[in-house]
């Protein structure tokens, strides 16, 4: 779901830039009227968790694999204003460090899945909830829906950049992610029942702890064995011959999750990994602790 540099062209790229901008800013004046209190260690944890389950791609059919998006999980661990930064930092982080995900479409990627993913599939998860919905059921259902939504988006994105016309994507972009959507749910199924925002609220540290073992794991040990083949929209991009020939405007240092001068390929993408749960969680844990906190000094 990561688009690449000069997949996008034109007004999109400005346009979904100010979008994002100003949905960040929005998310963090609303963090700081949470009514439920996220500590520093927990936001940072679940931000490195949602970096870790990222690198894994899972393969579906035709070689093609999907990865987790996060944006449910993260609503569901955090509540919406602090999904909305925990993935917009994610992303960022991914493009600037790991060229996943172009620089120049950086505000695009934020708004599919930070602004889409975390805040309107959050919403749908709270309202599925609220309207009496076991929470096992509206987490799945929202975190699909997460999936297509953002899918929807980056069609429109590619129609509007004139990249490739809305009607000869749009079925293509739904169909593979409907399946995808799949895997997304049950991964957002399985840490939300183990993970439940009550739960973190009272007891603070002890889930933070397990979060962050998990993502060391996931990113150190388990990402080396990730599915190598290309994702939804990378796999698209190539059937329909607009995935983009020319190098990316910035490469990041660790691009494509390796490490330089690393030949072995387990160590080069686990110690990768590992360097990026170490940078999210140290990004996040300092962004948390810059918003001004009106209800609990953490």
């Amino acid at each position: 779901m990561h688009i690449p540099d000069s997949m996008l062209t034109g007004a999109i790229c400005p346009i979904t830039a100010a979008i994002s901008i100003g949905g960040i800013i929005g998310a963090a004046y609303y963090a700081t009227k949470a009514e439920k209190p996220i500590s520093a260690l927990t936001f940072a944890a679940t931000t490195a968790l949602i970096f870790a389950l990222q690198m894994m791609n899972f393969p579906i059919n035709d070689g093609t694999s999907g990865h987790f998006l996060g944006g449910v999980l993260a609503a569901h661990l955090l509540g919406i204003p602090f999904a909305i930064l925990s993935l917009s930092l994610v992303v960022t982080i991914q493009s600037l460090v790991f060229s996943d995900g172009g620089l120049t479409v950086l505000g695009a990627n934020i708004l599919n899945m930070g602004i889409i993913g975390a805040g309107i599939g959050g919403w749908l998860y709270f309202t599925l909830a609220a309207t009496g919905y076991k929470k096992s059921l509206a987490i799945a259902i929202a975190s699909w829906f997460s999936v297509i939504l953002a899918s929807f988006a980056v069609s429109g994105e590619l129609a509007f950049s004139g990249t490739i016309p809305f009607a000869k994507i749009i079925w293509a972009m739904l169909t593979t992610h409907a399946i995808i959507g799949i895997g997304e749910a049950l991964i957002t199924g399985i840490w939300g029942w183990s993970f439940s925002f009550p739960n973190i609220i009272a007891t603070h540290q002890r889930p933070a702890f397990i979060a962050i073992t998990a993502a060391l794991i996931i990113a150190g040990l388990c990402s080396p064995f990730a599915s190598e083949w290309p994702d939804g929209l990378e796999w698209i991009a190539q059937q329909y011959g607009f995935f983009p020939k020319s190098a990316p405007a910035f490469v990041g240092y660790l691009a494509n999750y390796t490490l330089p001068n690393i030949t072995n390929e387990l160590f080069a993408t686990g110690g990768s990994g590992l360097i990026g749960v170490f940078l999210t969680f140290a990004f996040a844990w300092g962004i948390r602790k810059l918003i001004k906190e009106n209800y609990l000094n953490v």
